[in-house]
């Protein structure tokens, strides 16, 4: 995950799409961000983010994520 173009879940506007790269979270956390289907490799949309929590469609589900969570989790743009 050395790319600068790579940016955190919590940094993508509203209304975009992006495709997870990696996760920089330690064993707990990756393991659950990875059961509620956020693995690398997925293209999730980020449909809400401007307050509280983010809130993103995953694999045809909505989760929300806090922004602490959000903040693991680096994508790209797409």
């Amino acid at each position: 995950m050395s790319n600068s173009t790579y940016i955190t879940l919590e940094a993508v506007p509203p209304g975009r799409k992006a495709r997870i790269i990696g996760l920089d979270a330690g064993p707990g956390l990756a393991t659950r961000l990875m059961q509620m289907g956020l693995t690398p490799g997925i293209e999730v949309e980020v449909v809400s983010g401007n307050r509280g929590p983010i809130l993103v469609k995953v694999r045809g589900v909505m989760i929300a994520l806090s922004r602490g969570m959000a903040r693991k989790i680096f994508v790209e743009i797409i």
